[in-house]
């Protein structure tokens, strides 16, 4: 994904109130950072912040964090957040392999991974977010009822995730390849920029909602 860069864009994000620059320090802790106790959500390449902010607005009793490795990306986040401040959002700017670091065991309660890079080389296929390698991370820091929610347009990286499943022993609650026309989930739905987009020129978006599966005997 080529991006075009953003004059100013990394010290507007060092500067802005919005953005958590030092992550790693608050993991297990997230609650002091909102000032309160409450489900955390957050939402792994968060784009321009469209979902999460809707989100945000739409459930202020949840805590919800956008992570974004691109400064030209989340520059725009910002200024939405500067229109219309929200205060139960956070910002980081970081790659998705250190999640880890920041988010400390059974600190999240659901993750969103919306139109991800797909990385269609099969030697990248560890960087895709919804890979095994990557559910083995969310593992880490997803309370053992937490969920994740993952859209994308792109059927052939759709039909990884969900074969990526059964080895990294999760297993799926909800699976639609036509979101759109599926009325029951998309009640509720909050589109990103891609899926509006995407939907309008009458893509499919694929979705599915999976949790961790449970150990036998328990």
């Amino acid at each position: 994904m080529r991006l075009k860069n953003v004059p100013g864009s990394r010290e507007a994000i060092a500067q802005s109130r919005f953005v958590i620059h030092d992550p790693q320090e608050h993991a297990g802790s997230w609650a002091e950072v909102f000032g309160r106790t409450a489900p955390l959500h957050i939402e792994i390449g968060m784009g321009k912040g469209r979902f999460l902010m809707e989100m945000a607005a739409l459930h202020p009793e949840i805590n919800y964090i956008g992570i974004e490795k691109y400064s030209s990306v989340l520059i725009r986040a910002i200024q939405k957040m500067e229109e219309r401040e929200l205060p139960n959002v956070r910002f980081i700017r970081m790659d998705a392999e250190e999640i880890t670091e920041v988010f400390g065991p059974g600190e999240t309660d659901r993750i969103y991974l919306n139109f991800s890079d797909p990385w269609p080389k099969d030697r990248h296929a560890k960087r895709r977010l919804p890979s095994r390698q990557f559910l083995t991370r969310y593992e880490k820091i997803l309370k053992p009822e937490g969920t994740i929610e993952f859209k994308t347009d792109n059927r052939p990286l759709f039909d990884f995730a969900l074969e990526e499943l059964e080895p990294a022993g999760w297993e799926a609650e909800e699976i639609t390849f036509d979101l759109h026309a599926d009325e029951r989930l998309m009640q509720g739905n909050v589109m990103t920029e891609y899926e509006a987009r995407f939907s309008a020129a009458g893509n499919p978006i694929c979705k599915y909602i999976i949790k961790k599966k449970k150990d036998e005997g328990t």
